[in-house]
C-alpha cells in the first residue's frame, strides 16, 4: 500500500508491536486535547498495543521517505468498537486501572462516558468506527491523512465493514477534510463527553 505525497513518497503498512510507542506519542502531541491523553502516556501504549494486536481492529502507518519504518502518522479502526474495548478491559484491564489512575480519579465522570460509550449495546452502538487519525505536524497539509483514511475505507470494505463512523472536535478544518475526502461524510454533531459536541461523519 502506497500513497505519494510531497516531498516523497509516504508508504502505508500495519502497524506491529515496533511501532506503539510512536503511535502513542503521535497521538499525545497531535490530538493534545482529547480525554485520553490525560489518562497518560502509559495508558496509550496499552491501547494502541491491543490495537495493533486485535483481530477485532487495525492500525495503519505512514512511513515518511526518509528512512524505512519512520512513522509520519497513523490511523486506527475498529471493526466493532463495542467488540474492541470488552477485548481491552479483559486483556488490560487491571494495568489500565494503575497505568491510569490519576487520570480516572482527576475525571471519572469522564472515564465512566469513554466506556458507556465504547460499550453501548444496541442501534445506536458504535459498530466500526476510525478511533483516531494523527499526521505529524511537519507533514500535514500533504494528503496523508487523506491517503490514510482511504486505505482504511478499503480495509474496512475488505473486512465486510458495510459502514463505520468517526467523531472529531468541530471545527478541526483538516481532519475534517481527509475524513471527507476519504469517503466519509457530515451528519450531524454526537457528544461522547457531556457538553463537548463532535462533529459526526459516516461513511458511506
Amino acid at each position: 500500500m502506497t500513497g505519494t505525497s510531497e516531498p516523497g513518497p509516504m508508504t502505508l503498512r500495519f502497524a506491529t508491536d515496533i511501532d506503539v510507542d510512536t503511535i502513542a506519542a503521535l497521538h499525545a502531541e497531535r490530538i493534545s486535547e482529547g480525554f485520553l491523553v490525560t489518562l497518560g502516556p502509559s495508558f496509550l501504549r496499552r491501547l494502541y498495543r491491543r490495537i495493533v494486536r486485535s483481530s477485532r481492529a487495525f492500525v495503519l502507518v505512514a512511513d515518511g521517505p526518509a528512512r524505512p519504518r519512520e512513522v509520519r502518522g497513523f490511523i486506527a479502526v475498529a471493526d466493532n468498537t463495542g467488540a474492541l474495548y470488552r477485548e481491552f478491559l479483559l486483556h488490560d484491564g487491571v494495568a489500565v486501572v494503575f497505568a491510569a489512575g490519576r487520570g480516572v480519579l482527576r475525571a471519572p465522570r469522564s472515564m465512566w462516558e469513554t466506556l458507556r460509550y465504547g460499550l453501548a449495546d444496541g442501534p445506536d452502538a458504535p459498530g466500526a468506527e476510525v478511533l483516531a487519525t494523527a499526521v505529524a505536524a511537519e507533514c500535514a497539509r500533504r494528503g496523508v491523512g487523506t491517503q490514510l483514511v482511504r486505505t482504511a475505507v478499503e480495509e474496512m470494505r475488505r473486512r465486510g465493514a458495510v459502514s463505520a463512523r468517526v467523531v472529531t472536535a468541530v471545527g478541526n478544518v483538516g481532519a475534517l477534510r481527509a475524513y471527507e475526502h476519504g469517503g466519509f461524510h457530515p451528519c450531524g454533531t454526537d457528544q461522547v463527553h457531556r457538553g463537548v459536541p463532535q462533529q459526526l461523519l459516516v461513511w458511506p
